[in-house]
């Protein structure tokens, strides 16, 4: 592939990850606010500063850790990665509807 592709693939992969940052936050949000509780120990732990705060440094992490496989120039883990988020923001979807009820 041309270095063109790979930049174009690259910035899209990197933007779905972003906007299912995006969801994966605000989906625990509102399941946290119905009452549900997070799975993940390290995010928990992170959460005793605070449900926003912990998740944002959650975030903040998990931007970082992207921005390091762009420089070592991994840039197919970002998309292995997307796959792995939009399955946690789908579980958090369903979080929410079983403690909606």
């Amino acid at each position: 592939m041309t270095t063109s592709i790979v930049r174009q693939q690259t910035a899209i992969y990197l933007e779905i990850f972003v906007y299912l940052q995006l969801l994966d936050f605000m989906t625990t949000m509102v399941g946290l606010y119905l009452g549900a509780s997070e799975a993940s120990p390290f995010i928990r732990s992170l959460m005793s500063w605070g449900p926003a705060l912990g998740l944002m440094s959650s975030k903040l992490i998990a931007l970082t850790l992207a921005g390091f496989c762009l420089w070592s120039r991994k840039h197919h883990i970002i998309r292995w990665i997307n796959y792995w988020f939009a399955a946690v923001v789908v579980w958090n979807l369903c979080v929410i509807l079983v403690v909606a009820r």
